[in-house]
């Protein structure tokens, strides 16, 4: 077995009880776990998270944010529950909690309970707005992205556009991991834990800085993306022969002289009036015709050939799915395969780094509700008998 195998991860040592829902908070613990932290997800007994009950769009939340977890049920409202609970956050380092203002408060288990049980815990609250005016209101990833302006720049001119993906949400649980890490080092410094806070909209206005310091450059309202003025001279997707379409970006000199040289277009190259990329910007009206024209005469197939081989940017339009398959992400069988309940066992991606040999693979699937409550309580000094009996009385929730 090689090293890499066989050496600890970045966070091993480093145990997360995880009180989420959804995906902000459990997108947060994945990546804790994902990176080697024991992370205990506490569900409410006797069934467990909502998320686990959601359809449509979002089916795939729970199966896919939370692999690499252990699972413990308990009910917070009855006092043996809250009690075990309790105990558990004595052997924490990070408790993260992603419920509405509030609610982990009213359960026992907010801030200043958990730095009472535990002066060293870092505690990590994901909510809709940092401290502030709105920091008690109720948020969504799609509320943000209309309140920062992510919708409005993301929908053609006069139709708003939520992201296709929730994008919000993962990225303010990524938020939190680095204000989580950022504590930790503290705490290697002071000995003592802190309170971090993460949040949809502040993320959103992030994203927003170079709508921002674009409009300040320019003197102008930012348009949507749709309606932008471009920075480069191609940089659209096109129709092939066979009905389908390619991205392609010429967003440069040399990409533009490679795509003349290879499609034998001399008289582009010789032409003074597309000598630079800014000049090619104010001739789009000339240039872009032709590289539809170009494109309209191979196949999708073969234009991705061509693309790959000349060396510039390039992309079919994909669908999710399209992923299950893709040679990149299947490199080295670095696609996991989660378990779900009631479907197919499904390829996700791996957490999206490299750091050294670290092998960051599927090590637990999704946990089912109370997957691992007996074990966890024997580690926390319960016998068996104690376990059943709470058991009995519906406080926790075994398997």
């Amino acid at each position: 077995m090689s090293d890499a195998a066989t050496q600890p991860l970045p966070l091993d040592g480093i145990r997360v009880v995880e009180f989420c829902q959804t995906i902000m908070g459990p997108s947060a613990g994945l990546i804790l776990a994902d990176l080697g932290a024991d992370v205990i997800k506490v569900e409410p007994a006797p069934d467990g998270d909502k998320t686990r009950r959601l359809h449509g769009f979002a089916a795939g939340f729970f199966g896919g944010f939370n692999r690499n977890k252990r699972g413990f049920a308990a009910d917070l409202k009855s006092d043996e529950g809250r009690a075990a609970v309790h105990k558990l956050l004595q052997t924490a380092d990070v408790v993260i909690e992603n419920y509405a203002p509030g609610t982990v408060e009213k359960l026992g288990c907010g801030y200043e309970d958990c730095k009472r049980l535990n002066p060293r815990i870092i505690f990590c609250a994901l909510k809709g707005f940092l401290s502030g005016p709105y920091e008690n209101r109720l948020a969504l990833d799609e509320v943000v992205q209309y309140m920062a302006g992510l919708a409005y720049m993301t929908g053609p001119p006069g139709r708003p556009l939520r992201a296709g993906a929730s994008v919000v949400d993962i990225m303010g649980g990524t938020y939190a991991v680095l204000g989580i890490m950022a504590a930790l080092r503290d705490r290697d410094r002071t000995g003592e834990g802190q309170l971090v806070k993460s949040a949809l909209f502040e993320s959103t206005a992030f994203l927003m800085t170079q709508h921002l310091v674009g409009g300040a450059v320019t003197g102008t309202e930012q348009p949507p993306m749709p309606g932008r003025v471009g920075a480069w001279a191609v940089y659209e997707t096109f129709e092939t022969k066979d009905e389908q379409r390619i991205f392609i970006g010429l967003t440069s000199d040399n990409h533009w002289r490679r795509y003349c040289e290879k499609f034998e277009r001399p008289d582009l190259l010789a032409d003074p009036s597309l000598k630079t990329n800014e000049d090619r910007v104010k001739a789009r009206d000339v240039t872009l015709p032709i590289v539809a024209e170009i494109t309209r005469r191979y196949t999708l197939a073969e234009m991705l050939q061509i693309c790959e081989e000349i060396e510039i940017p390039f992309s079919n339009v994909a669908r999710p799915e399209d992923l299950t398959d893709d040679p990149q992400l299947n490199a080295d069988g670095r696609m996991l395969e989660v378990e779900l309940e009631n479907a197919p066992v499904t390829k996700v991606p791996r957490l999206p780094v490299e750091i050294g040999d670290h092998d960051l693979k599927l090590r637990m699937q999704p946990p089912k509700i109370g997957e691992h409550t007996r074990e966890i309580l024997a580690e926390l000094g319960y016998d068996d008998s104690a376990i059943d009996r709470m058991n009995g009385a519906g406080t926790i929730v075994t398997r």
